[in-house]
């Protein structure tokens, strides 16, 4: 018997029948205490008041505010409109940022699952069996890599990125018409001089990077010659395996996924785009970095630095620009000293390489030492070597 036609039996065979509320509870297997309250809701309701009652609780302290739940929404809608991460942990930081206290991170799934803004996707590999490789500190790897995009009315572009792989943090992005290997060093070094040389690269093997798979054709090719002679080693992941770049790899999906949100109808504006998508995603906190930003993260230890070791020596590295009148100045032994390097590299942009009284002046743009000094604490001008460099000093 259901259990409301179980209830009016009850209520009929006391009212109707004459039962003793003792009796009818004995006959129908049920307490005193539930027969009388069958009967305070038939006296109140008649028949109708007698159906099942729902058990949740008539209020529910823990609920989340409506006010909270569109706060929420309105979040997730405004990340996925920007094109940036829309998950979670991202919604908790925006309301955390905005002064809102969040509520948990299940709950804020299920408020935007409840609202029909998540899309089912196939299951995906278990975050717990992933292996990561991570820089132990800034600069002692930086990633590169290019991906390709498209102008408004379908012009086809290249874009170009450099990506501190301890951190994440994005030291360089630029569009170009065709991503070139002198463009591969322009934009190193360029960043290079902003954010100090890293210790090591990580690129795939496009020949834009490397000609390792060239067949020999050619020999080393720009950027090649460029970081040999500043003493950074280079990697190349293995062909035909791209989680070697993993990191780089997923930020282009990030990439992509905001720049549909950002048309440009030419590479200057596209530029201007770029560099505020940089900012963001700097600034933004990032799950593989604990909810830290790449920002903070770059900041917060020393930067590993290249360690370049000729004839035995350590040099320390600096970036300068050659004079007018063809010389570097720098401060040694407690006093200015002018290096000679020669009116033909006049406002050139080098490397200078110290260790002690030695140094040697790289031209980064073509890997070729163009002067040595050995330094005299009596003068404040010092000359340009005259002998050759002894063996194994042609290439630092």
């Amino acid at each position: 018997m259901a259990s409301a036609d179980k209830n009016r039996v009850i209520v009929v065979a006391v009212i109707e029948g004459g039962l003793s509320i003792s009796e009818a509870a004995r006959r129908f297997g049920v307490t005193r205490q539930w027969v009388h309250r069958l009967l305070a809701r038939y006296r109140a309701g008649g028949l109708d008041a007698l159906e099942p009652r729902s058990r949740a609780p008539r209020s529910s302290p823990s609920a989340i505010p409506d006010e909270l739940r569109q706060t929420v929404i309105a979040m997730r809608d405004s990340l996925v409109a920007d094109g940036w991460d829309a998950g979670a942990d991202s919604i908790r930081d925006r309301l955390i940022v905005q002064g809102v206290t969040p509520p948990s991170r299940a709950t804020v799934h299920r408020i935007v699952v409840a609202a029909d803004r998540v899309i089912a996707q196939p299951r995906k590999r278990p975050r717990s069996s992933w292996i990561r490789f991570e820089a132990a500190v800034p600069n002692e790897t930086w990633q590169s890599d290019m991906t390709h995009w498209h102008l408004a009315d379908g012009t086809a572009v290249e874009i170009i990125s450099w990506m501190d792989d301890h951190s994440r943090f994005l030291l360089h992005i630029s569009a170009h018409k065709v991503v070139t290997a002198p463009i591969v060093t322009e934009t190193f070094l360029e960043t290079a001089r902003i954010h100090g040389l890293p210790a090591s690269t990580l690129t795939d093997n496009g020949l834009i990077y490397t000609t390792r798979f060239a067949a020999g054709k050619g020999g080393p090719n720009h950027f090649e010659h460029v970081i040999e002679a500043l003493g950074i080693v280079q990697k190349n992941g293995h062909p035909g395996h791209p989680q070697t770049q993993g990191k780089i790899e997923r930020f282009h999906q990030t990439l992509k996924r905001w720049l549909e949100q950002h048309e440009a109808d030419t590479i200057d504006e596209l530029n201007a785009i770029l560099e505020v998508f940089r900012g963001g995603y700097n600034t933004r906190p990032h799950r593989s970095l604990g909810r830290r930003t790449p920002a903070d993260v770059y900041a917060a230890t020393p930067k590993a630095e290249p360690t370049i070791k000729v004839l035995d020596k350590h040099w320390r590295v600096r970036h300068d620009i050659v004079d007018a009148s063809g010389k570097v100045s720098i401060r040694w032994a407690g006093k200015l000293r002018h290096l000679a390097i020669g009116r033909a590299h006049a406002t050139a942009r080098i490397v200078l390489l110290i260790a002690g009284r030695h140094t040697m002046i790289v031209r980064p743009d073509t890997g070729e030492i163009i002067a040595e000094h050995t330094l005299d604490e009596t003068r404040d001008y010092q000359p340009k070597n005259t002998k050759a460099p002894p063996e194994g000093g042609a290439r630092c």
